[in-house]
C-alpha cells in the first residue's frame, strides 16, 4: 500500500502546460494536443477559481447587511429598491446573488412554493 502515497508527477498539471495547447490549431484538435502532454482533457477545460467579490460589491454587501440589520423583512426586491433610491444602479439578481453570498433571506413568510425552493 505504499504506493499509494507516493506522488504522481503525471498528475500534478500546472497552468504553464494548459498554455502550450493551441484551440486553432489547423491539424492537431485539442484532444490531441492534450494527449500529447499528457494533460487530461478535464484539466484544460476546468473552470478557474472564483474571483473575489470587487470593490463595488463588497460596498453592496455592507449596505445591505445595515439596512438587513434594520429590515430584516427585506426580500431582494425590496433591498434593491432601498439601493436604487440611494442611486445605486442594481438589478435584482446581484441583490440575490449577494444576499444568497452573505446567507441572508427575508423572514417574512413565504409562499409554499418558495419555502420548497430553500
Amino acid at each position: 500500500m505504499e504506493w499509494l502515497k507516493i506522488p504522481d508527477s503525471r498528475h500534478e498539471h500546472g497552468q504553464e502546460e494548459i498554455l502550450h495547447i493551441d484551440q486553432k490549431h489547423p491539424e492537431i484538435n485539442v484532444h490531441r494536443q492534450c494527449e500529447l502532454i499528457e494533460l487530461p482533457r478535464s484539466s484544460y477545460y476546468q473552470q478557474p477559481a472564483k474571483q473575489p467579490e470587487t470593490a463595488e460589491n463588497l460596498l453592496l454587501i455592507r449596505l445591505i447587511d445595515e439596512e438587513y440589520t434594520r429590515h430584516p423583512f427585506y426580500g431582494s426586491r425590496k433591498m434593491c429598491d432601498h439601493l436604487r433610491r440611494q442611486r445605486y444602479e442594481v438589478n435584482r439578481k446581484r441583490i440575490q446573488r449577494l444576499m444568497r453570498v452573505m446567507g441572508i433571506q427575508s423572514i417574512a413568510p413565504q409562499t409554499e412554493y418558495q419555502q420548497g425552493a430553500s
